[in-house]
């Protein structure tokens, strides 16, 4: 499992992190790119942990998914099921469990008051924070794709199922967009990666 984590996350991450997995025994599952998440948790009918992250997410993106999955497992173990899945609860036990690796040993210094920011109330996802998913995204592989928040209106845009769409206006946090094949409107996260065509 370790060399495995080697391939995923910061070098000087691993051990802690294996050791996270460890104590609270959690069968870590590795996949193809989702589209709507990054990861997830789930307890198994058995009574066992699940944690499935993106195989597709820069080591840094990783590294945090994890120990957000992690943080649902521990959080949910001391508190109770009942809890909010992004309460106060949640927020708490991520912080604690993230604090350590908030050092310039795990991420890059231009990170880490981004970061330091982002976990004084950590969001359910780190891509609604607009400065925290901007400062991960520099980490990823090179590609086409674009946030439709740094669209210009009334641009084109293809989405991963190859639908293409036309951005409008933002309403309070989404974007009203237009499906120009069926003039059906769709509400868009800002966040949402997609491929410009204009």
């Amino acid at each position: 499992m370790i060399d495995i984590l080697a391939k995923y996350v910061p070098e000087r991450a691993v051990d802690r992190a294996f050791e996270l997995i460890k104590a609270n025994e959690v069968h870590l599952k590795i996949v193809d790119e989702r589209k709507t998440r990054h990861g997830d948790y789930r307890r198994m009918p058995e009574g066992g942990h699940q944690i499935t992250v993106n195989a597709s997410l820069n080591k840094y993106r990783f590294l945090i998914t994890l120990i957000h999955e992690i943080a649902h497992l521990v959080a949910f173990e001391k508190h109770g099921r009942f809890i909010k899945p992004h309460g106060v609860e949640w927020k708490r036990t991520f912080q604690q469990l993230m604090l350590p690796f908030i050092r310039p040993e795990v991420f890059p210094s231009k990170l880490l008051p981004v970061l330091a920011n982002h976990f004084k109330n950590p969001k359910a996802s780190s891509d609604t924070d607009v400065k925290l998913s901007l400062a991960l995204k520099q980490f990823d592989p090179e590609n086409d794709k674009s946030y439709i928040f740094e669209l210009p209106f009334g641009t084109n845009f293809r989405i991963h199922n190859g639908k293409v769409f036309k951005r409008g206006n933002r309403r309070v946090k989404r974007f009203e967009c237009v499906e120009v094949s069926t003039g059906k409107v769709y509400l868009f996260s800002p966040h949402a990666e997609v491929e410009p065509l204009d």
